[in-house]
């Protein structure tokens, strides 16, 4: 009598989710790049609602091609995502949840492979964005249990992004009494595990600490409420009149740039791309593929061959021309 195999028991789709996530947050990732990762899942559970299954092996190949068909991202971001749909694949096979790898044939679409350009402000459009902080005036009435705010509010909340590179989220949930020491802004922490910090002028620390005395340690904060959701939101639809009130820009303006912006100005001023890479907390190569064109270093190299090249090359006589 041949044995027979025990059956496979099945795995549902919430508990392979949760330890997906898990892994995830256990690895250490950012905020943001976890919050990427809650996204993907919450897509993908969708779809798995509205197809009816509880369990990771009712998932197929067709429903691997009919899950990244319907993603309407631009192809960067769509080739992102799929490297997230791979990577969960891949980990449910490890695991014995699914028996075969059910999206190893999908591709990334065209154009996911080339370098997202980073597009900082220009000085012209940051000067643009304070002048219409100081034409939207003093405060504004906000909602039921809201700080009012104004221009003032918004100036201050674009030095700090533009002067430190942080990304929105760390800008809304600032706290002076943990970043802010004298002129050093706590940035993170380093993979050495020492803190990294960043320098701002005295003038700015001052008008941090104005509103540290009005507003509390969360010089940013809308409300009551610390959801970093609820508080980002409320604060892009704050830079939003300001960009509006602007005028025109050469791209769309979004508080992502004002990072690019502080990679930008130090760019130019011929920091080297291992300092900007570590203050903004990317790799040397993302810094030379994204802003390669402020790269101050890699201009003044690629000239100086230019120059080589051509020294001993024929050159026409100058002649004067009536």
């Amino acid at each position: 009598m041949t044995p027979t195999e025990p059956a496979r028991s099945r795995t549902l789709i919430a508990e392979v989710t949760e330890a997906f996530l898990a892994r995830a947050q256990n690895k250490g990732v950012t905020d943001a790049t976890l919050r990427k990762y809650r996204t993907f899942i919450k897509q993908l559970t969708a779809y798995c609602d509205e197809r009816g299954y509880l369990y990771t092996d009712q998932l197929s190949v067709t429903d691997m091609d009919r899950f990244y068909a319907s993603w309407k991202d631009g192809p960067i971001s769509k080739g992102k995502k799929l490297d997230k749909l791979r990577s969960f694949i891949k980990f449910c096979v490890k695991r014995k949840w699914l028996a075969d790898n059910i999206a190893d044939d999908l591709e990334p679409p065209h154009g996911a492979s080339f370098a997202a350009n980073k597009s900082p402000f220009s000085d012209e459009e940051l000067h643009r964005m304070y002048a219409a902080c100081d034409a939207l005036g003093p405060a504004i009435p906000a909602g039921p249990g809201a700080r009012p705010w104004g221009g003032e509010d918004a100036r201050d909340f674009i030095l700090l992004s533009v002067y430190t590179g942080l990304r929105i989220s760390d800008v809304c949930l600032f706290n002076t009494s943990k970043r802010l020491t004298g002129n050093d802004v706590f940035l993170r922490m380093h993979k050495t595990k020492k803190e990294l910090y960043t320098w701002i002028p005295d003038w700015l620390v001052a008008r941090l600490r104005t509103r540290e005395a009005k507003q509390g340690y969360h010089i940013f904060l809308v409300g009551k409420s610390m959801n970093i959701r609820t508080v980002t939101e409320q604060w892009r639809r704050r830079l939003k009149k300001i960009f509006t009130l602007a005028g025109t820009f050469e791209e769309r303006p979004h508080p992502h740039r004002f990072r690019s912006t502080f990679a930008r100005i130090l760019l130019e001023k011929g920091v080297p791309v291992a300092d900007v890479a570590e203050l903004i907390g990317d790799t040397e190569e993302i810094v030379r593929k994204h802003y390669a064109r402020f790269v101050k270093e890699r201009q003044v190299r690629l000239t100086r061959i230019l120059q080589e090249a051509f020294s001993d090359k024929p050159k026409p006589k100058v002649i004067a021309i009536r």
